[in-house]
C-alpha cells in the first residue's frame, strides 16, 4: 500500500456532465503521485454540517499533479460538491486501500458499470498491453469516459439496458461473447453486477479483480462499517474491511 496523506485540494476543474455525472479534478500533487488504479480518497466536503463525514470516492485519474473524480449527485454530500466552484478548497485524505495488479495474465478486459468505469480510465493508462473495455448502463446517459479508452487505443463495447447506445441489453452479455478467449477481468461497478462478472469469468477460467462498493465512514479500517465476507484459498472464511483489505478482491475470494 501507498504512502497515505490528508492535504487540503484546491478544485482545479468541475464541470457537470450527462445524467446528473460531474467530474472534478483537485490539485493535490504528493496524493496524484502516490495513488494506484483502484485506490480511492476520503473527502471532507465544506458547507456540510460540521458532524458531517467524509465521502469516499473512487480516483478516475492521477497526472501533473491532479487527482481526477467522477462522482454522481445522489445525495446531500454530493448535492452540495456539485455547486462548489474552481478554486475552492477541499481537505482529502489518500490514497486509500489497494489497487489492481499491473500486470495480466491474459488479454485485459475492463468491465464497467455506470460511473464503476472511473477506475478502469485509470488502470488502462497503466496497463502494460492494451485490451477491451465493456462498459454498461441503464441509458447512454450513464455511459461515461468512452472516448478517454477510445484515444488510448482500447476497443470499446457498450451495452445498455433500453438500446439507446451500443447493444440492448446487459454488459454481462458482452461478457459472455468472450468465452474461449484468455483473458483477465478487472470489474468495477454496482454488487450485482460485480456478482455476475465474477461468476462469469471464474466459468471462463479466468482471472477476475473486483472493485467493491461499500458504505464507508472512517475509510481506514477503524469502524468497521463497510465488512465483506471473505474466502481464503483453504476454503475458510474471514471478514474483511473493503476499505483497507480492498476495494480490490479476485472473484474466488467473495462470499456473496
Amino acid at each position: 500500500m501507498s504512502e497515505m496523506f490528508d492535504r487540503p485540494a484546491a478544485i482545479r476543474h468541475h464541470r457537470p456532465l450527462q445524467g446528473g455525472y460531474c467530474e472534478l479534478i483537485l490539485d493535490v500533487p504528493e496524493i496524484a503521485s502516490a495513488a494506484r488504479p483502484g485506490q480511492f480518497v476520503h473527502i471532507r466536503i465544506p458547507g456540510m454540517n460540521i458532524g458531517s463525514l467524509r465521502r469516499p470516492f473512487s480516483i478516475a485519474g492521477a497526472d501533473e499533479g491532479g487527482l481526477r473524480i467522477l462522482y454522481k449527485k445522489v445525495g446531500s454530500g454530493t448535492e452540495v460538491l456539485g455547486q462548489l466552484p474552481q478554486g475552492v478548497l477541499l481537505q482529502v485524505m489518500g490514497p486509500l486501500g489497494n489497487g489492481f495488479p499491473l500486470v495480466p495474465e491474459g488479454k485485459p478486459v475492463l468491465v464497467g458499470g455506470g460511473f464503476g468505469v472511473a477506475p478502469l480510465g485509470f488502470l488502462a493508462k497503466r496497463l502494460p498491453t492494451k485490451g477491451l473495455l465493456l462498459v454498461g448502463g441503464r441509458t447512454d446517459q450513464d455511459i461515461l469516459d468512452v472516448a478517454i479508452f477510445k484515444g488510448l487505443g482500447w476497443e470499446t463495447r457498450v451495452a445498455t439496458q433500453d438500446g439507446s447506445l451500443g447493444v440492448r441489453g446487459l454488459v454481462t452479455d458482452l461478457l459472455d461473447e468472450m468465452k474461449g478467449e484468455k483473458i483477465e477481468v478487472f470489474g468495477c461497478g454496482p454488487d450485482g453486477m460485480l456478482k455476475a462478472v465474477g461468476e462469469r469469468g471464474i466459468a471462463m477460467g479466468a482471472k477476475v479483480w473486483l472493485s467493491l462498493d461499500k458504505h464507508m465512514v472512517c475509510s481506514v479500517g477503524a469502524c468497521l462499517a463497510c465488512v465483506q465476507k471473505l474466502r481464503r484459498s483453504d476454503g475458510s472464511e474471514w471478514i474483511g474491511r473493503v476499505c483497507k483489505d480492498g476495494p480490490v478482491f479476485e472473484a474466488r475470494e467473495i462470499v456473496w
